[in-house]
């Protein structure tokens, strides 16, 4: 079928802007390797994010990973089911085992209050999700952590940008993890970073990403090769000056999806909380006993040309690497969720008039379509 319409589109500045951004490359032949590209990035990051301490992945799952290395964590880590496959794979990669918290029936966060019951005497660290830009009771986290001595390490893919009462979720936590997939509200092409506290830390996460390599005849950590090219911050350079444009568009098409659809009996809605600076990253609808289930609405979609997302299904603790390892009955509210939620198409360019169509087909709820 013509004229598709995919789940997202990556936002990408003028072309001329970034064959501008590249050109001096080719003068310098610097093409990875912390160069200037990457460095000015780093900087503009931290404004931008109101933070202190920064530094560049070559994707949010290897920024993961490194600050699980960086913190040494051992035993257990209490984290969410509900979420991308990266956050549970980093966690048992680096020979941890996640411990899966239930989520809040209200905003898919972590249940804080569940949290407690949880920790052993090999628990290290916790990390939460924050999800589709809702952001986790952080405070009842924190207190939680400095109660029991563990790390916070927060998955903050979906928050970019996000702030609480004028705090940037970049300076929650021990670490924060962003990942600047071309698929995200800012992208680099492939990319990440880490946010943290302790500004010691940044040489010891610099190494790892390179190999663990801590001078010319010195390799200090087993590390990995996860560094950001010249080419993949120039994007991001240039992606950042159209970043807040970008958020702008986006809430328009967010505010037509709540006209639409607001108040229709047996579907929920995710309203932003009071006091969030939203980057209206994703838009999710549940269906609860609504007149067809969510596999048929994204048939009938499908079966439309629009493409939606059953984000996220399954769950990561009924992955099928994991089958038998983990009891997906333990996780009873994010299971619910996970076989009634469908993220619909949302990106900066779509257009009003689609939004309007997707409603429709969702409204009428025919299979004939």
């Amino acid at each position: 079928m013509d004229n598709q319409i995919a789940v997202t589109q990556s936002s990408m500045p003028p072309i001329e802007e970034y064959m501008e951004e590249i050109k001096d490359l080719w003068d310098s032949h610097w093409l990875t390797n912390a160069g200037v590209k990457h460095n000015s990035l780093e900087e503009e990051l931290k404004k931008y994010l109101d933070t202190s301490n920064v530094t560049l992945f070559t994707n949010g799952h290897s920024a993961l990973e490194g600050a699980i290395q960086a913190f040494e964590l051992k035993g257990e880590v209490i984290t969410t089911p509900f979420t991308f496959a990266s956050t549970t794979h980093a966690i048992v990669r680096n020979n941890l085992k996640p411990v899966f918290c239930d989520i809040q029936l209200d905003d898919y966060t972590v249940d804080s209050s569940k949290i407690e019951d949880l920790i052993t005497d090999k628990t290290s660290a916790i990390i939460p999700v924050h999800v589709y830009g809702n952001i986790c009771n952080f405070k009842e986290i924190e207190k939680i952590a400095k109660k029991h001595d563990l790390k916070v390490i927060y998955d903050a893919a979906h928050a970019f940008g996000i702030a609480v009462n004028g705090l940037n979720v970049a300076n929650l936590g021990d670490a924060s993890m962003f990942s600047f997939h071309a698929t995200k509200v800012f992208n680099t092409i492939e990319g990440g970073a880490l946010c943290f506290k302790d500004v010691n830390l940044k040489e010891k996460l610099d190494s790892i990403k390179n190999f663990g390599i801590t001078g010319p005849e010195s390799v200090s950590y087993v590390g990995g090769n996860a560094k950001m090219n010249e080419f993949q911050a120039a994007m991001g350079i240039c992606n950042l000056r159209y970043v807040n444009a970008e958020i702008s568009k986006r809430k328009q098409v967010f505010e037509r999806y709540m006209e639409n659809l607001e108040g229709v009996d047996g579907i929920k809605l995710n309203i932003p909380k009071s006091g969030v600076k939203s980057n209206y990253s994703y838009f999710p609808m549940l269906f609860e006993d609504y007149k067809l289930n969510r596999d048929e609405i994204s048939e009938l979609l499908k079966r439309n040309g629009i493409n939606a997302r059953k984000y996220f299904y399954p769950l990561t603790n009924n992955f099928e690497c994991y089958q038998g390892v983990f009891d997906v009955e333990k996780t009873p509210v994010a299971k619910y969720i996970a076989e009634r939620v469908l993220t619909l198409p949302l990106y900066a360019d779509l257009d009003l008039n689609d939004v309007d169509r997707i409603c429709e087909i969702i409204i009428s709820g025919s299979l004939n379509e």
